[in-house]
């Protein structure tokens, strides 16, 4: 079994309050979690409105697979005009 974590921080320019950011943050989620069927959380950052640490995990039983999804996966987010990635982490385990 092989585990493919990712933590990535965000910067979100049209957030002006935390209901705006939980917004955005939610509909990222939403999309990334039905179009890539991945586990996915914000984990940190939650007081703060103008940034957020979201993490994705997936399983599968090959390495080159989850490489791959964590990548399309932080491509699909770079595409996002709201958010902009500052920094990301990935593990394979």
């Amino acid at each position: 079994m092989i585990v493919g974590t990712c933590s990535m921080k965000l910067m979100l320019y049209e957030s002006n309050s935390l209901k705006e950011k939980r917004h955005i943050i939610k509909s990222i989620m939403g999309r990334i979690q039905s179009r890539f069927n991945v586990s996915i959380a914000e984990v940190g950052l939650n007081d703060s409105w103008k940034t957020s640490i979201i993490g994705f995990a997936c399983v599968t039983n090959d390495t080159c697979h989850a490489n791959k999804t964590i990548s399309q996966i932080l491509k699909f987010i770079d595409g996002d005009s709201r958010v902009e990635i500052i920094d990301y982490n990935i593990e394979i385990l």
